[in-house]
C-alpha cells in the first residue's frame, strides 16, 4: 500500500522521507485544507531524495469555484511545479451546482501532463459523488483524495468502498482525513485501499524565549505562535505500522 502524508514545510518532508513514506502531498496553510506552496518550498521541497512530491495547485481557501484570474494562476503554479521537478499535482475545480468542472479539470491534466494527477477534496463537496467519479475517471485522472463526503474517512467508509467499487480499478480511490495509528488498521481492513492519505502531527514548542502576549499576527482565532503542528517521523511510522497490523 501506497503512504501519502500531507506536508506543509520541507523539513516534514524529511520527516516522511525517513519514515518511509512513498509520497507526500505539500501544501501550504493546512488551517485552510492546504493552498498552493510557494516556490522556494517546492524547490528546496525537491532536494529530499527518494521520495514523491506531489504540490496541491489551490490558489486560495474556500470553495472550489474559480475565477478566470483564480484559474490562470492554477495553470501557472502547475507550470511553475512541473518545471520545479515535482511527480505530481492535486487539483479540485467544481461547478456552482456542485459538479465536477470537467473543461477546466480537463485543461488543468493537459497542462500537467506527464505528471500525476489527483482531484482533491473538492470531491467531497460534489453534490453526486458517482456522478463525480464517472465525470473524473472519464478525465483520466490517476486518483481521487476523499473522506468519503463525511467529515472523516471513518464517518465515510461506506461510501468509499462503494467508490472503490465503482472504480474497479479506473482510478485509485485514497482515503484520507482523519486517519490516525487509532482507527487506521480497520480502515485499510475494510476499504482495502491501494493508497492512503494522512498527516501526522506533533506539539513543537517554539524556539523564541521573548514572548510578547500583547501582540499577535492574525485575528482572534488563530493558532498559538509560539507552539507549532510539526510532522514527525515517529507519527508517520506509528500509522504506517499501524496501517500494516
Amino acid at each position: 500500500m501506497i503512504y501519502e502524508i500531507c506536508v506543509e514545510s520541507v523539513a516534514a518532508v524529511r520527516a516522511a522521507q525517513k519514515a518511509g513514506a512513498h509520497r507526500v502531498e505539500l501544501c501550504a496553510d493546512l488551517l485552510e485544507g492546504g493552498i498552493t506552496p510557494s516556490l522556494g518550498t517546492i524547490r528546496q521541497a525537491r532536494t529530499v531524495p527518494d521520495i514523491k512530491l506531489h504540490v496541491i495547485i489551490r490558489p486560495r481557501g474556500g470553495d472550489f469555484l474559480y475565477s478566470d484570474d483564480e484559474f490562470a494562476v492554477m495553470q501557472a503554479d502547475i507550470a511553475a511545479a512541473k518545471a520545479e521537478g515535482a511527480d505530481g499535482v492535486v487539483i479540485g475545480l467544481l461547478t456552482p451546482d456542485g459538479d465536477v468542472d470537467v473543461a477546466r479539470t480537463q485543461a488543468l491534466i493537459a497542462e500537467a501532463r506527464p505528471l500525476s494527477v489527483t482531484f482533491h477534496r473538492a470531491f467531497d463537496m460534489t453534490r453526486d459523488a458517482f456522478a463525480a467519479l464517472d465525470a473524473l475517471i472519464e478525465l483520466g485522472v490517476d486518483r481521487v483524495l476523499t473522506t468519503g463526503q463525511e467529515p472523516s474517512v471513518l464517518e465515510g467508509l461506506p461510501l468509499i468502498i462503494k467508490l472503490i467499487e465503482r472504480a474497479a480499478g479506473r482510478t485509485i480511490i485514497m482515503p484520507g482525513g482523519g486517519i490516525t495509528h487509532r482507527n487506521v488498521a480497520r480502515i485499510v481492513s475494510e476499504a482495502r485501499p491501494e493508497e492512503i492519505h494522512f498527516g501526522a502531527f506533533d506539539h513543537e514548542a517554539s524556539g523564541m524565549t521573548f514572548r510578547p502576549s500583547h501582540v499577535f499576527m492574525g485575528g482572534e482565532l488563530r493558532p498559538a505562535e509560539f507552539d507549532r503542528m510539526v510532522t514527525s517521523a515517529a507519527s508517520v511510522r506509528a500509522v504506517m505500522d499501524g496501517a500494516s497490523g
